[in-house]
C-alpha cells in the first residue's frame, strides 16, 4: 500500500505522486462520499428533506433530545388543510406544555419510536390534553405509508402509460391503474365469472 498509485493511461511524469494508501482512503473515498450525496440530494428535494428533518423533532428518543418547537411548527405550515391559523397559535402553546408534561412523566422515557410514543398517549390519554401535537403525530406516521403509496402509483402509471399507449383518456388510465394497483383483489376473482359478465 506504501507503493506510488499509478493512473494507468498516464505519464508519470506529469502525475502528482501519492501512495496507493493514500489514493484509496482519500482520494477514493471522497468520490464515493460525493457520490452518495449527490444521490441523496436527487432522491429527496429540499421539501421533502425538510419535512423528514421537521418529523424528527417528535423522536422521543434519548428523551425528546431532538425535539425542536420551530420545526414542529414549520412540519405544520407544511399541511396547511389540516391546521387553521387559530389552531397554529394553539399549537404553539400545546408544545410547550406537552414537552414540559411528557418529560417530567416516567412512562414516556424509554420509548423507541413514534408509534411507541403515539400508543403511549392513548394509553395515558394525553391525546386528549393535547390533541393538536396528537394530529401532528398521526400526520407523521402516515407520511411513510402515504409516499410508498404515491411511490407505488406512479410506478404503475410510468409501466401502464408507456411508448404504445402514450395517448390513453383520463379514465382509461384511471380503469388500468385500479386493475394494475389492486391486482390481488382481481386475482381472487373467477376467469369464468368475468367472462360471463363480458
Amino acid at each position: 500500500m506504501e507503493d506510488v498509485f499509478v493512473v494507468p493511461g498516464r505519464s508519470r511524469r506529469t502525475v502528482h505522486e501519492v501512495s496507493n494508501l493514500h489514493h484509496f482512503q482519500v482520494e477514493l473515498f471522497y468520490q464515493v462520499i460525493d457520490r452518495q450525496l449527490q444521490e441523496l440530494n436527487n432522491r429527496f428535494y429540499e421539501t421533502s428533506t425538510e419535512l423528514l428533518l421537521c418529523v424528527a423533532c417528535l423522536s422521543p428518543r434519548d428523551f425528546y433530545i431532538y425535539f425542536d418547537k420551530k420545526k414542529l411548527i414549520r412540519l405544520v405550515q407544511l399541511y396547511p388543510y389540516e391546521f387553521s391559523a387559530g389552531e397554529l397559535m394553539l399549537l404553539a402553546c400545546q408544545l410547550e406544555n406537552y414537552i414540559v408534561d411528557v418529560r417530567s412523566d416516567k412512562r414516556f422515557c424509554d420509548l423507541k419510536g413514534l408509534s411507541d410514543l403515539s400508543e403511549k398517549m392513548v394509553e395515558t390519554m394525553k391525546h386528549v390534553v393535547s390533541p393538536l401535537v396528537y394530529l401532528l403525530l398521526k400526520l407523521a406516521l402516515v407520511l411513510p405509508v402515504a409516499t410508498a403509496s404515491m411511490e407505488r402509483t406512479f410506478f404503475a402509471i410510468h409501466f401502464i402509460k408507456n411508448r404504445l399507449r402514450n395517448r390513453m383518456g383520463d379514465e382509461w388510465l384511471n380503469e388500468y391503474l385500479v386493475s394494475f394497483i389492486e391486482k390481488d383483489v382481481f386475482d381472487n376473482v373467477d376467469n369464468e365469472k368475468i367472462i360471463q359478465r363480458y
